[in-house]
């Protein structure tokens, strides 16, 4: 009961304290919300959207990554170093191409299928190919996106939209206004589904035989594991652009504090990815005041470092 109740406060804590930075995100940025002319109305239409945008994002891309990560039976992987987010980037200006006028909904649509698509080979390459390492996996998912990657780049070169596609990968919430952003209550549908099979991913990262042996069928969870991650994946691309190493730094630390059970890892999975992306964007809007970082850059740095403390501690074990 002892340890019950000291979980359930430290969760209650890190609850808290999220929702610090949250409310301390809302009051951070160059225009005066205290003025007595539109700073309410500019607090409705642009604080509170880029701030709801952040939550939701940083909570779908950091429990994507805890997803692939039981699936693939890997802790290198998340949709940036799988070609998850590439894919997706692929059908998204395919789709601006084939139809401009396509509203965001059909965006999405396309790219999360074209980000299920491209897990989806990804998943039935390392099928294929003989692991004599961990970090095979996701040196085969950069490469695969790199190729993905160069052709969507040939392809925006070639039709002049690469201005657009590059403020895709930028990922920055600074274009996120009431009406752009609404979109985004997708993912949370796509947490709630994630709580609900979390049991059945977490046999499912043990294997096929031990799922098998225990009446789970490892290849509908395998689907359904890789449509909500594409789903995530998509719609986030669409509407914030890239979030890198989100999905690999969140779980990595979470599982290594609390070990690997996906149900009691998800809340502190998710306060994670919300806490991370906050304070990148706090970070990213105040270095440089009053022009701004894109939380895409401060992520990138804060991810790097950890995927190299991350392999240094592998091989310290090693």
């Amino acid at each position: 009961m002892t340890t019950t109740v000291r979980r359930t406060g430290a969760l209650a804590g890190a609850a808290l304290g999220v929702a610090g930075l949250v409310v301390l995100s809302l009051f951070v940025g160059v225009y005066d919300i205290a003025d007595q002319g539109f700073g309410g109305e500019m607090f409705l239409i642009s604080r509170v959207p880029r701030t709801l945008a952040l939550v939701l994002a940083g909570c779908a891309m950091a429990v994507s990554g805890l997803i692939m990560q039981l699936l693939t039976q890997n802790r290198f992987v998340e949709p940036s170093t799988t070609g998850t987010s590439e894919w997706a980037a692929l059908g998204l200006l395919v789709t601006v191409l084939v139809a401009p006028a396509a509203p965001l909904a059909v965006r999405m649509i396309a790219a999360s299928v074209a980000a299920f698509v491209g897990t989806m080979v990804f998943l039935g390459i390392l099928r294929r190919v003989s692991l004599r390492s961990s970090l095979v996996v996701p040196l085969i998912g950069i490469m695969l996106g790199s190729v993905v990657s160069a052709f969507t780049t040939y392809l925006a070169v070639s039709t002049n939209a690469l201005q657009m596609l590059g403020t895709w990968f930028m990922g920055s919430f600074t274009s996120i206004v009431r009406g752009r952003y609404e979109v985004l209550w997708v993912v949370a549908i796509v947490v709630v589904l994630v709580f609900l099979s979390a049991d059945r991913l977490t046999v499912a990262g043990l294997g096929r035989d031990i799922a098998t042996s225990v009446g789970v069928d490892h290849a509908r969870v395998l689907l359904v594991g890789t449509g909500l991650v594409a789903v995530a994946t998509g719609v986030t691309t669409v509407v914030v652009g890239f979030l890198p190493f989100l999905g690999l730094v969140v779980p990595n630390v979470v599982s290594m504090w609390r070990g690997d059970n996906a149900r009691s890892n998800l809340p502190w999975v998710c306060l994670g990815g919300v806490a991370i992306v906050v304070v990148c964007d706090i970070v990213g809007r105040v270095i440089r005041m009053p022009f701004e970082v894109p939380v895409s850059m401060v992520l990138g740095v804060v991810g790097a470092v950890v995927f190299l403390a991350l392999l240094l501690r592998m091989r310290a074990r090693d």
